[in-house]
């Protein structure tokens, strides 16, 4: 009777431990079963990410995956991994990772400690901060004059909860996207967007007439762009990283930087020498 307890106890714990090791993929394994990384990124930030008029999806954060983060994959897993992408906004970009329905996202997502509790970051790959985007002309100056004003944010966003917090009368009006957010502006529902500065020049660059709009106001915020994965992921979280460092390292961030934010770019954003200073920095302890 005890020789068939133990048999019966033996296959128990083998079932268990199959089923625990038979259970979803990581990310990386995911990754090599389907020989795809899927990015979500967004489709109106520009220079991140955005469709262009001939109606491709480009960007910075674009490039810096098929660049950056892809050629690390591809060497670890021994194949060429393809790119695919999908549309992430403020509201959805954390759901989209733990519903497993993208493997990483790529685009303007500030690194912060609440974040950090539902995902994981990358090393910082830009660096900027909240300021307002107005009608030229307009009273508003900054975050101190928006005290009573309808004032634009796009939903789940840093910039609306600091305003939310530090500017409790003002009028704040949150919408889904970006695109959504400046239409409200341009037909005079609200009297300012706020967003971080190099997106507020993106939209402001790509706007019909750019000259009837004015970026104001110091930085009210600190905003750190990182890369957000699954928690728990440290193989896939250690090659992203690997491949930021390499980039930075080997010249070729600054390269993509220049692309889209040097003079002749898209939005002409130039980098700080702080800026050049702690990605390299970042680079070296990696």
């Amino acid at each position: 009777m005890k020789r068939v307890v133990v048999i019966l106890l033996a296959a128990v714990f083998f079932i268990f431990k199959t089923m625990r090791s038979g259970g979803a993929d990581t990310t990386l394994e995911k990754i090599n079963r389907t020989g795809t990384l899927t990015i979500g990124t967004r489709t109106g930030s520009p220079p991140f990410a955005y469709i262009n008029k001939n109606n491709d999806w480009v960007g910075f954060s674009i490039d810096l995956v098929e660049q950056a983060v892809i050629p690390v994959l591809s060497k670890k897993l021994g194949k060429q991994i393809k790119l695919e992408k999908k549309e992430s906004t403020p509201q959805t970009r954390i759901p989209l990772l733990t519903s497993n329905a993208v493997d990483l996202i790529a685009e303007t997502m500030t690194d912060t400690k609440e974040r950090r509790e539902a995902v994981d970051f990358s090393l910082t790959f830009f660096v900027t901060g909240a300021q307002f985007l107005v009608k030229k002309g307009s009273p508003i100056k900054g975050i101190e004059s928006i005290g009573g004003k309808r004032i634009a944010a796009q939903q789940g966003s840093t910039n609306a909860r600091i305003i939310r917090e530090r500017v409790p009368s003002a009028k704040l009006l949150e919408f889904p996207d970006q695109p959504a957010a400046f239409q409200a502006l341009a037909q005079g529902q609200v009297q300012a967007y706020t967003n971080d500065g190099i997106q507020l020049a993106g939209l402001k660059a790509k706007a019909p007439k750019p000259d009837d709009w004015a970026i104001v106001g110091d930085f009210f915020s600190h905003e750190p762009y990182g890369m957000a994965m699954r928690k728990n992921e440290p193989e896939l979280r250690d090659l992203v990283n690997a491949g930021l460092a390499e980039a930075i390292n080997s010249g070729k961030y600054f390269q993509l930087y220049d692309k889209w934010f040097g003079p002749k770019g898209e939005v002409p954003y130039p980098l700080t020498p702080e800026t050049k200073q702690f990605l390299q920095k970042q680079a070296v302890s990696k």
